[in-house]
């Protein structure tokens, strides 16, 4: 049985955090305002106090990871997944609890992490594999594996310092994965090289993990490459962790998670007085599977069903059209209720309508769509963009493209569409 590599204990971190007002003052205006009035000056270090709070960015943080896991840790921007990984690699102490680690550890949180920018990528090497614990004959066995790997042969006796973010992202990568720690901590650094390099990575921490004897600790925003390398995830949200699981679990939970707040402010932007005011407007919109359940997380080549409600003052007629987009909001397909024309529901009224979409021959990744309602060719009624977002799993998140094919109305990928009407 695999022994524990990793043990934290109510983690916790506190920052205090200020909230300066007023602008900027020079120290001659400090001290001339000091000398001016003492009072003044005791009575502004007590409201400088007043302005400033504690913030935990980790709270109560507490799970065990056994040796050889890879372990995924998901959540958004400030949710204290960096700040995790700085405490596991002793950057910074907990303020609270304790973390208990078996083993070297090797981490990567951002560029350059661990490299001294006056040496070459040649002793950045030798200095990197000495603070791990490495014999200079160990990492002369190892040397040729990483420079090959790295792609920086070139520029080896050059100093880091004059690299770029990718190559110094490269070689890092390369020292870390090569003289192999017993743990290995990865920030989302990845993300600065080209996507055969992140492949590459990807590749070499799949062979880690399938050998058993490495603990990975992966943070990234790539869904896809989580799940590829992750059997194991934990969801952190405002310091805290909120699941702790099978990848896909959590991940449906991260998504879930967003899309109930961006749910939320839709609902708020729906319902406000300048959108009742509009003679057609959407109400709501969902994602489900074929089986009619609420969801997110989809499969290569699932179809997604687009349910959504109308309402409008008069009884007039009116057509839909639909946008897919990617993360970037490049518009991927796009189809339109031409066929359709009777659009007609009672006044005052909410029409129900399911909007079958695939399948879906996409990449890994988030997707958005956009619902726009208008009278044919005359004005536009309501537009709601990035109405819903869903992820696609299930498949190489690089490997797989975009099932071209040139089709009318369908922007640049096929994909079927079929409406349902409920009114």
């Amino acid at each position: 049985m695999s022994k524990t590599i990793i043990e934290t204990k109510n983690l916790s971190k506190k920052y205090r955090i200020s909230h300066q007002q007023g602008g900027y003052s020079t120290l001659r205006d400090s001290l001339a305002k000091n000398v001016k009035s003492p009072i003044n000056s005791v009575k502004n270090k007590i409201l400088k106090n007043k302005n400033k709070e504690d913030f935990w960015a980790l709270k109560d943080i507490s799970f065990k990871i056994k040796q050889g896991e890879a372990v995924g840790i998901i959540g958004a921007n400030g949710a204290g997944k960096t700040t995790l990984l700085k405490i596991l690699s002793r950057i910074t102490p907990p303020t609270e609890g304790m973390a208990l680690l078996n083993g070297r550890v090797a981490s990567m949180l951002e560029v350059g992490t661990g490299f001294h920018p006056e040496l070459t990528g040649r002793e950045n090497i030798f200095l990197n594999g000495a603070i791990l614990g490495m014999s200079k004959k160990e990492i002369k066995n190892k040397f040729e594996e990483i420079v090959s790997f790295s792609g920086v042969r070139k520029f080896l006796d050059t100093p880091v310092k004059r690299y770029s973010s990718g190559m110094f992202v490269r070689l890092a990568f390369a020292v870390a994965a090569h003289l192999e720690p017993e743990i290995l901590l990865i920030d989302e650094v990845l993300a600065v090289g080209d996507v055969r390099f992140q492949k590459k990575c990807l590749d070499k921490m799949n062979n880690i993990t399938k050998e058993g004897n490495q603990t990975i600790l992966f943070v990234s925003h790539n869904m896809g490459a989580i799940q590829n390398l992750c059997k194991k995830s934990i969801l952190l949200d405002s310091g805290k962790i909120k699941m702790i699981g099978e990848t896909n679990k959590v991940i449906e939970k991260y998504l879930s998670v967003n899309q109930n707040k961006s749910k939320n402010s839709f609902i708020n932007h729906r319902e406000s007085s300048k959108v009742k005011n509009k003679e057609n407007y959407i109400s709501f919109v969902e994602t489900l599977d074929t089986e009619g359940r609420s969801k997110n997380v989809f499969q290569f080549n699932d179809n997604i069903v687009l349910q959504f409600g109308i309402r409008q003052k008069e009884k007039k007629e009116y057509n839909i059209s639909w946008f897919l987009k990617d993360s970037l909001g490049n518009i991927i397909a796009n189809g339109a209720a031409e066929q359709m024309t009777t659009f007609s529901p009672p006044k005052d009224k909410e029409s129900i309508i399911s909007l079958n979409i695939g399948p879906l021959p996409l990449k890994s990744g988030k997707y958005y769509i956009d619902l726009i309602t208008s009278v044919w060719a005359v004005k536009e009624l309501d537009r709601w963009e990035n109405c819903a977002q869903f992820f696609i799993s299930k498949c190489d998140p690089y490997n797989t493209f975009y099932n071209h094919q040139s089709q009318p109305n369908l922007g640049s990928c096929f994909i079927n569409y079929k409406w349902n009407i409920k009114k």
